[in-house]
């Protein structure tokens, strides 16, 4: 378990409080408004409602976009969408460290929350750079004088070693927030001492880091076994020398990762038995679904979800699990005709006795689909630091927290 300070450890009442959360929401391109305010509601409702009913003097930094892009946006409206969700005004000023932005932080009374600009109108906010190297920026010396502590709440960015997340660590006492806590415990609860057997279930649109998380586990004695499915289970049927037919080898092709099957051979060869592809496979033909077995392939038409036999044998396995980690969903569960592998593989998952952590956008919006939100023991909100832990990767964010505790 990582060893982190928490909320627990400081005493904030009428202390000014730096909260890096990740409030990055989906924007509409032509309206600039927020689409989606669940990050901000999760943020709000945890950490920054509890700090400010401690008497803590709260603010906030958040990025939004990145300069350059349709949703790089200010955050006025996410200081307006947070007073709504917790029904008291919340201060925004449209400046990040400048004399504007001090003489608010000092003029805070306790209870209070601020909103800072986004820290990504800082130009030095996303260079990668150690702790050290961050803290010497105008930007977070400038923060941290006027501040008691650090508080970093923002998990889904935390594989990032940019200013907001590393920097203040250096210069002030630090902890993790809610979410952040939250989020550490139930990912050491399956990758430091899970309750075996340990399932894990590899699928969604992406393939490339499949084959790094499949290793990690294996090796690790993490995972006792791996199920895979959507464009993983295909990359590791190609592994095994199944030609999937033109679309499917086509896409493969698109998303550069047909270089992995190399070290994927390698992986089943040492663990036998340990890694399941499908023995079915459901295509799309004039619009509707066809399941072909593994023998019938090649196929002219597209693969878009795993097959009824599949679907069984990959459900008695979860069955027995004790723990559970899904990342992505094993079909185009978005078109109803092939929603059926996702949504028995989350069934039997929520059926289960085990503890089951979910993570990534899609599985997400999956298991909100199907309504098994409430039957996933943990459902994490993030997507590139959830990968990299998964891989054994460790995060700037993390480390520095786990860094600054060491100073205490």
């Amino acid at each position: 378990m990582s060893r982190f300070l928490t909320l627990d450890d400081f005493e904030v009442k009428d202390k000014v409080v730096l909260v890096r959360v990740d409030f990055n929401s989906p924007v509409d391109p032509a309206t600039k408004k927020i689409l989606d305010d669940t990050r901000i509601r999760a943020h709000g409702e945890t950490t920054i409602k509890e700090l400010s009913e401690r008497g803590a003097k709260v603010v906030i930094l958040a990025h939004q976009g990145r300069p350059g892009e349709p949703d790089f946006i200010p955050l006025k409206q996410h200081a307006e969408i947070l007073g709504r969700i917790l029904g008291k005004p919340v201060k925004y000023v449209d400046d990040l460290y400048g004399e504007k932005a001090r003489n608010t932080v000092k003029s805070l009374k306790s209870g209070e929350i601020l909103v800072l600009e986004n820290t990504r109108t800082f130009p030095e906010e996303r260079k990668k750079k150690p702790p050290e190297e961050h803290a010497k920026s105008e930007f977070v010396k400038s923060l941290s004088e006027i501040a008691d502590f650090f508080v970093n709440d923002a998990f889904a960015a935390a594989h990032r070693s940019h200013a907001s997340i590393v920097g203040f660590t250096v210069l002030l006492p630090s902890a993790a927030g809610r979410i952040m806590e939250r989020e550490l415990k139930a990912l050491s609860r399956v990758l430091e001492s899970p309750e075996k057997p340990c399932v894990f279930i590899l699928g969604g649109a992406k393939a490339d880091d499949s084959l790094r998380i499949s290793k990690y586990v294996l090796e690790n004695r993490i995972a006792d076994m791996v199920l895979t499915g959507g464009l993983t289970g295909h990359l590791f049927l190609v592994a095994m020398n199944v030609n999937l037919g033109k679309p499917n080898m086509e896409l493969l092709e698109r998303q550069n990762v047909l270089k992995l099957t190399e070290g994927i051979k390698n992986l089943m060869n040492s663990y036998p038995g340990k890694i399941k592809v499908p023995l079915d496979v459901a295509v799309e033909v004039n619009g509707k679904r066809k399941e072909i077995t593994i023998n019938d392939l090649p196929t002219e038409y597209p693969i878009y979800d795993i097959g009824t036999d599949t679907i069984r044998e990959y459900c008695e396995i979860i069955s027995k699990a004790r723990s559970i980690v899904i990342s992505g969903p094993p079909g185009v569960y978005e078109k109803d005709e092939f929603s059926k592998g996702t949504k028995m593989i989350l069934e039997a998952a929520a059926s289960s006795q085990a503890f089951s952590l979910a993570g990534g956008g899609h599985t997400v919006a999956a298991i909100e689909k199907f309504g098994f939100t409430n039957k996933i023991s943990y459902i994490s909100t993030a997507g590139g630091a959830l990968i990299e832990f998964l891989m054994g990767e460790t995060l700037p964010g993390v480390a520095a927290l786990e860094a600054a505790a060491k100073k205490k």
